[in-house]
């Protein structure tokens, strides 16, 4: 059996999760930075953000972030816009949803933002609210 020669394996990576529960001070944009809602993850580090100006932009998950702090579609992050590139940003910081809701209520965020839910655009899309299943009626039903 060979001998084990580093600190630790897979589980001393990952570290314990004791920052969840702990107040942190909210933060709020600054110049060169916007609010932005997840739409979807594109894989390696990269996702595609509706921004508060209304402008959807590929954002890249900063080096800090990655792999330590988890970003589903629908979350509100801060991203950092580039100057010499319009369409693309850095995403600097994830809100938990409960500063995503004090975001809104301080009028921070658009009425279009929705903090809890997921996704974002594809609601608008829905021709039939959603509902994914056929209707029969009982005449169609004895034919089949």
């Amino acid at each position: 059996m060979p001998k084990n020669k580093g600190k630790g394996g897979k589980n001393r990576k990952r570290g314990k999760n004791e920052a969840d529960d702990e107040k942190r001070e909210l933060l709020f944009k600054t110049h060169c930075q916007e609010y932005a809602q997840v739409t979807r993850m594109l894989g390696n580090g990269r996702l595609e953000a509706r921004c508060n100006d209304g402008v959807t932009r590929l954002c890249h998950i900063s080096g800090k972030l990655h792999k330590k702090v988890w970003i589903a579609a629908g979350d509100i992050v801060l991203i950092g816009l580039r100057d010499y590139q319009n369409g693309k940003a850095d995403v600097i910081h994830k809100y938990m949803p409960d500063e995503a809701r004090l975001l809104k209520a301080y009028k921070e965020l658009n009425d279009s933002f929705r903090p809890n839910e997921g996704g974002g655009s594809n609601s608008d899309n829905d021709i039939d609210g959603g509902n994914e299943f056929i209707e029969f009626e009982d005449s169609d039903v004895d034919r089949i």
